[in-house]
């Protein structure tokens, strides 16, 4: 088997013994970050020895909002609520757990399915005077009591459910707090996420994300690497700073894409649709235009940053290709949630990348198919995606869904949770396929030493065995980030 030159297993500074490898039992030795040698078992168990341990490439979440996520783990979850009702009772529970002076937050609700309505009343009868917010679980809206809309420009709002921009700023809002506590929180969520087999993430969080990032590492962040988004707002200032994609400023970190948002989300009916919503003439919110869309991944393309458009209803996810094909530009589409049929072979045709995430088909199927009535044949088409040649990248979008990737790769493979019938098992991928659409690299000579090693083989893995995978280790450039051998 081939090694780099010059390096041996001796000569390495690790080895991995005993390892199964595409079905071989192999050593793989490390030298400088990177997989020096793969040599047939010798038997000799030098180095660490892994008993037979499955050693794969490691996984990738290609689109996370990390602080949200950070912050969404210290908040309290609401997102099994079914009504309007049970939302407020589980507030009502919790609130011996606020903090004098600072606003109680709540995420994860879903009120699309809700039979009754969110409103400033109801939550005020939950929270006693406590000002209160929850986050929905797509992030595009916020419900807030009549202690909290004052304190967010929003006294005397009718209802405390605001959607869109509003709700963005009022959850950008609520990330101030101290650097120092919100890093201590960063660096537990990326060592929880190592210990889950996580090696690197997209972070698209809707801030300066340069700075946030490079303090953290500095103050001993190292379980991820992470390439990080830029927005409309700091466009000019990432041009200014000579930021240009795929530039890694350090080990760890590395630039991405410009992101730009053209439509809402399905829960709060604002993806952009060809169709009406059911009994209604609205057809979902175009938030940029093409007039200014065009525009704007013209002038990131031409300072050398790819843009990345966010798309789940089948117009705006057009509208974004139309976009693509006329700048003829590198990128991809984040959701890419609802397509047409026509829309499907221009991915491949135009080398535009399906970033989507499996994990939201099982949280919206019902929502989809009340609002989506005809049409989720082609929502979430991973199959018809990866058939008609294009690369897919899946991610969890957290606090969304959990940062996991073994999570976002079961809802692909399976597309179902506990005992339901598969939702649209045409669309179905394989187990290999969606840990390809969750890896950049892999385990072969001269490739980084982004690595995991899980107890059973990920290959052969079903439903709750593949969703709870048993990792063993997970390596990023040939040190531990987590080690349990």
């Amino acid at each position: 088997m081939p090694e780099l030159p010059g390096v041996t297993a001796a000569s390495a500074n690790l080895v991995l013994s005993n390892a199964r490898v595409a079905g071989e039992t192999v050593d793989v030795a490390i030298a400088d970050g990177r997989i020096a040698s793969i040599t047939s078992a010798s038997g000799a168990g030098d180095g660490i020895d892994l008993n037979g341990r499955w050693v794969s490439p490691g996984l990738w979440d290609h689109h996370v909002h990390f602080t949200q996520w950070a912050l969404a783990r210290q908040r309290l979850d609401v997102s099994l609520a079914t009504s309007a009702h049970a939302a407020a009772d589980l507030v009502a529970a919790s609130m011996s757990t606020a903090l004098p002076g600072i606003t109680f937050v709540g995420a994860g609700f879903r009120d699309a399915m809700w039979a009754d309505a969110p409103s400033v009343e109801l939550l005020d009868s939950a929270t006693g005077g406590v000002p209160t917010v929850l986050i929905s679980g797509d992030l595009h809206a916020v419900w807030l009591n009549s202690a909290a809309l004052p304190l967010y420009g929003f006294a005397g709002h009718p209802t405390g459910l605001l959607r869109e921009d509003p709700a963005f700023e009022i959850t950008r809002q609520l990330t101030t707090v101290p650097d120092d506590v919100l890093d201590s929180w960063a660096i537990e969520t990326g060592e929880a996420a190592a210990k889950r087999g996580v090696v690197g993430v997209i972070d698209l969080e809707m801030r300066w994300n340069l700075d946030d990032w490079q303090r953290r590492i500095a103050n001993g962040f190292d379980s991820l690497r992470v390439v990080f988004g830029i927005y409309p707002q700091h466009l000019e200032r990432a041009i200014a700073e000579g930021l240009r994609s795929g530039a890694q400023l350090n080990e760890l970190l590395t630039v991405g894409r410009f992101k730009v948002l053209t439509d809402g989300s399905l829960n709060t009916r604002t993806a952009y649709c060809f169709e009406p919503y059911p009994g209604t003439d609205d057809r979902g919110m175009l938030t940029v235009s093409p007039e200014h869309l065009i525009p704007l991944m013209a002038r990131a393309a031409s300072a050398g940053i790819d843009p990345t458009v966010h798309a789940i209803g089948d117009h705006a996810n057009t509208l974004a290709l139309d976009a693509f094909e006329k700048l003829g530009c590198r990128g991809s589409i984040e959701h890419a949630q609802l397509l047409t049929a026509t829309d499907i072979p221009r991915f491949r045709k135009l080398g535009v990348i399906a970033s989507v995430q499996p994990d939201h088909a099982l949280d919206d199927r019902d929502i989809a198919d009340r609002h989506w009535v005809g049409r989720t044949s082609r929502a979430f088409a991973l199959r018809s995606l990866l058939d008609s040649g294009a690369e897919l990248a899946l991610g969890s979008d957290a606090p969304v869904s959990p940062l996991d990737p073994w999570r976002t790769i079961a809802a692909a493979v399976e597309r179902t949770r506990g005992e339901r019938e598969p939702w649209h098992p045409e669309q179905c991928i394989s187990v290999a396929e969606a840990m390809a659409a969750s890896t950049r690299a892999r385990v072969a000579v001269g490739e980084v030493a982004d690595l995991i090693v899980t107890e059973t083989d990920p290959l052969e893995a079903r439903g709750e065995a593949l969703q709870s995978m048993e990792v063993a280790a997970t390596l990023l450039g040939g040190r531990f980030t987590h080690r349990q051998l």
